[in-house]
Formats: structure tokens, sequence, C-alpha cells
């Protein structure tokens, strides 16, 4: 065999070893359009856990305004970090920023990091008046007993982790429990 022809079978060979590793890592990469994470790495991410469901109460989604927006990705869920931001909302949630603690990113979508510089949307049901009619009796003959912290405060937050699908980002909604640090 000529040089000329090894040298042609080796490119060939490297060539092929080439597309063939670009195949696989193409097909192991995550999905950069969605946030294709799998909820089992969120227990391991630094800032948050896994909770026992007696942190999270099911019954609180009773009271939820068109829970058919929200996505569950996980029941229950914990995670730390520092209010940024908190407003009422006209269905009477209280709506909070959290600055998650620790290595975070996949809890949060692309209009998390973009919309919300980075931060988790978290929501308390049934807190404040109700000013949006749409909302009907979803906080009718309940009772939210939430402390809801102030800007800047440290907090623990349990709840269930959603994709609010009509806004593309994820939330703990509803708020089980919030304990200041």
């Amino acid at each position: 065999m000529s040089a000329f022809k090894q040298h042609l079978a080796s490119f060939f060979i490297l060539l092929v070893f080439l597309l063939f590793t670009s195949f696989i890592i193409q097909k192991r990469a995550p999905d950069k359009k969605t946030n294709t994470k799998t909820t089992t790495a969120l227990a391991r991410t630094p800032g948050t856990s896994d909770s026992p469901l007696s942190d999270c109460d099911p019954e609180i989604w009773k009271h939820v305004y068109n829970p058919s927006r929200l996505k569950v990705i996980k029941d229950c869920i914990t995670v730390s970090g520092v209010i940024t931001e908190s407003h009422a909302e006209a269905d009477g949630d209280q709506h909070l920023l959290l600055k998650p603690d620790g290595e975070t990113e996949n809890l949060l979508t692309r209009k998390n990091l973009k919309n919300k510089k980075g931060n988790l949307v978290i929501e308390a049901v049934c807190v404040n008046n109700i000013t949006e009619k749409k909302v009907g009796d979803a906080c009718k003959g309940y009772v939210n007993h939430i402390a809801i912290p102030s800007v800047g405060a440290h907090v623990k937050v349990s709840g269930s982790l959603v994709l609010d699908t009509h806004n593309g980002w994820n939330e703990i909604h509803p708020i089980s429990k919030i304990v200041i640090q």
C-alpha cells in the first residue's frame, strides 16, 4: 500500500471517529431552548433540598387561582436565599423574588435569568385583598397565616416547584412555609 493510500485511510478513520464523537456529544447535551435538566439534580444543589411532604401542605392547592397554568416540577422543595422584591398581586397572592443561595441554575429558566434577573419567583396565595374579579372564590374561607418577610431577609421557603407556563419562569407556588433565618 502506498504512503498516499495509508494517509487517506488514516484520514477517513479519523473523520469517522470525529463524526461519531460529535453525534454522541450532541445526543448527551441538554436542549438549550428548554430547561430539561432532571429534577433529581435539585436535591444535590447547594441551597435546596427535597423536603418531606410535611413541609408542604397540598390543601393550599385548592386556593391557587387558575392552577392549570402551573406545571408541577417537584411536589415539595425547600430553597434558601434572600428576598429581593415583594408586592401584592391583584389575585390576592403576595409575589416575591428570591435570590437563591448556592449553585441553582437548574432551578431557573431563561425567563428567570432574563426577566427576573436570576431570581426565583415565590408566591404566597390568598394573603392580600383580591381586586381581580376573575379569581372568583379561590380564597373564600381560607386564611393564609404565612408571615411575609421583608426585602433583604434571608429565608428558607418550602412549597411546590412549578413552571408558570404563561410566563415561562419557574416558581415556588404555592408557598407552604417560610422560615426567616
